[in-house]
């Protein structure tokens, strides 16, 4: 029998970021809060376009946003970002968050998953086109 919905062997793109999951990040449930994964993935996508684009870049979107498990305390927090599409001053990462967990015995997890889009932007913070500075 065929599987609908395959685990994915592991991480789509580049290591962009890596941190620790602490008790100050949880909600009244005592999982990680969910606004605090997304502010690592916004990270995640800054670095990554700031390096693709030579300079500084700002989030112009976030769409297809899936939070896809819980992230407990102790876990390690690892997002990777995906360039997926380049344009005239915007690029596009799929960025995707994965667990690794400290406390207990297990695999490592993808958690959420979504697009980022960034902009170039000069030091006004007005959009530049890729490549310029």
């Amino acid at each position: 029998m065929e599987e609908k919905n395959p685990a994915p062997a592991g991480p789509k793109g580049e290591l962009a970021l890596r941190t620790l999951a602490m008790p100050a990040n949880t909600n009244p449930s005592g999982d990680i809060f969910g606004g605090w994964v997304m502010s690592l993935m916004d990270l995640a996508a800054g670095l990554a376009a700031s390096e693709h684009a030579n300079g500084r870049v700002v989030t112009a979107a976030v769409s297809r946003l899936n939070f896809l498990a819980p992230v407990k305390v102790g876990d390690a927090v690892c997002c990777y970002a995906s360039l997926t599409r380049v344009g005239r001053t915007s690029m596009v990462f799929d960025i995707e968050t994965w667990t690794l967990p400290q406390r207990r015995r297990g695999e490592r997890l993808k958690v959420t998953e979504a697009e980022f889009t960034m902009v170039a932007v000069d030091e006004e913070g007005r959009p530049r086109v890729l490549g310029e500075r």
